[in-house]
């Protein structure tokens, strides 16, 4: 927001060329919590009343917002076992050196040894530091703190092997014209758990007796879908691909087609597989 302010001509009309800093912006929205919370539940009733929400068809979707919190100050199991091993590794590399530098003339040892001592007491220290913090940290619900930015949690990426520390933003948006229903902030890296939560927020903000919903399959869970099923919310969402029969150059379950009036399954080579016995 505070880029746009300053290169966005329709931004800038709106605000009157007001350009305010990073910090300006959070602590208002920091100070105004309550006050956007009622602007965004006024927005949603004048679009009802617009009725801009008859389609009653919305999407849902996650995305990550990067916290304050440097990965760094943030900790987990993981991180703190090889954070720890790292340290001992660097002690034990330490003291290798010390016990060849006192095979070396005393006017050359001394300096390195003084030197190498003080790098081993820093380190001492810091484990003392990861210790006392490792106790904190199984002690909290999801064995996970964050130093600066306690409500933020390390959370994978789109990019193979990355990360990052922040929130997971959940947003039902309309279909049709594409404005915000529903939204909802989480420390959750992952979205299995957010369908019926957001398709009854939606639903309830929309004020419908049926919806209908669309996510990707990062959503795909058994008891979420029954839940919607159940509060009359019908979700089209794909299966995701769990076999390992694919990378084996194997046919997997979605390769054979069931046909129902024959209670038989079709092959990918176009076979037949009749019902024999139960086992």
């Amino acid at each position: 927001m505070e880029q746009e302010a300053q290169r966005n001509v329709e931004l800038m009309w709106l605000t009157g060329r007001l350009a305010p800093d990073f910090k300006t912006i959070a602590d208002f929205r920091k100070n105004n919590g309550e006050a956007i919370r009622l602007v965004c539940r006024e927005f949603v009733m004048l679009c009802r009343k617009l009725k801009l929400f008859t389609d009653a068809f919305v999407a849902i979707d996650g995305s990550k917002f990067k916290a304050v919190n440097n990965r760094d100050r943030n900790f987990t199991k993981a991180k703190m076992r090889r954070r720890l091993q790292q340290i001992d590794e660097s002690i034990e590399r330490y003291l290798g050196q010390i016990a060849s530098a006192d095979r070396q003339e005393a006017e050359i040892a001394e300096p390195k040894t003084k030197r190498l001592e003080d790098k081993i007491k820093a380190l001492k220290k810091e484990m003392a530091r990861l210790e006392k913090l490792e106790v904190r940290m199984l002690a909290a619900p999801d064995e996970q703190i964050s130093l600066t930015d306690p409500d933020a949690h390390s959370m994978a990426t789109s990019g193979r092997g990355t990360g990052m520390v922040g929130y997971n933003v959940q947003t039902a948006v309309d279909t049709r014209h594409h404005l915000i229903v529903a939204h909802e902030v989480t420390n959750l890296g992952y979205d299995r758990t957010q369908l019926y939560p957001m398709s009854q927020q939606a639903k309830e903000v929309i004020g419908v007796d049926q919806l209908e919903v669309v996510a990707d399959r990062g959503y795909f869970k058994g008891e979420e879908i029954l839940a919607c099923d159940k509060a009359g919310i019908t979700t089209y969402l794909p299966k995701p691909q769990t076999s390992t029969n694919w990378a084996k150059s194997r046919f997997s379950k979605r390769d054979f087609i069931y046909i129902a009036v024959d209670d038989e399954y079709q092959c990918p080579a176009g076979e037949r597989l009749i019902w024999r016995f139960q086992a």
